[in-house]
């Protein structure tokens, strides 16, 4: 109950700070672009509503609770490694890095940290595995999409969704999807 509180709020917050916000493309809240890493994840948004894929589990036994704060390890974008965090919510599920040209005639993007399993369409029964082709069902990216994509790494994992402050500045980001267990480190 407590949880689903949290959760509720949290949605509520959301909607109300978009509202706020209208179309101020400084927010937060708005799909802000990273534009110093690789070619092939320019256009990379990096917060997010904070909807949850159909059929998503909660994470049984996540090694970072929810509200827990943590140090990101991950590159995915400028400002990302080393930020500090905290947990909004966490999921057991397969994870996969992917590598697919976007739908709007963008260059290839190589390697893509992460895609969820859920976010695959339509949704397999089971894991894929590196070199099994899909289509994607994710907005993590412009032209992401719809586009196909190949598969080059499959791991099943708790992902975790987060609010972190970068390290070259600016604004919090919200509701970031998807970092991997391996990618949190305790706060100390």
């Amino acid at each position: 109950m407590k949880k689903q509180l949290f959760v509720t709020s949290l949605a509520l917050s959301a909607v109300i700070g978009l509202s706020a916000c209208g179309s101020d493309s400084n927010s937060s809240n708005s799909h802000d672009m990273h534009d110093d890493m690789k070619d092939s994840h320019a256009g990379m948004m990096h917060s997010s509503d904070g909807k949850i894929p159909a059929g998503l589990k909660q994470a049984e036994n996540p090694k970072f609770k929810d509200g827990a704060n943590v140090v990101l390890s991950s590159d995915h974008m400028k400002g990302m490694d080393g930020a500090e965090a905290t947990v909004v919510d966490s999921f057991d599920t397969t994870v996969y890095a992917v590598s697919f040209t976007p739908t709007n005639g963008g260059k290839k993007v190589s390697n893509h940290k992460w895609v969820i399993q859920e976010e695959l369409s339509p949704v397999p029964d089971s894991p894929l595995k590196a070199g099994d082709k899909v289509t994607l069902a994710a907005d993590h990216m412009k032209g992401m999409d719809g586009a196909k994509a190949t598969i080059d790494q499959a791991d099943e994992t708790t992902v975790y969704m987060v609010d972190f402050k970068p390290t070259t500045g600016g604004k919090t980001i919200k509701n970031h999807k998807w970092v991997t267990e391996d990618e949190l480190q305790a706060k100390n």
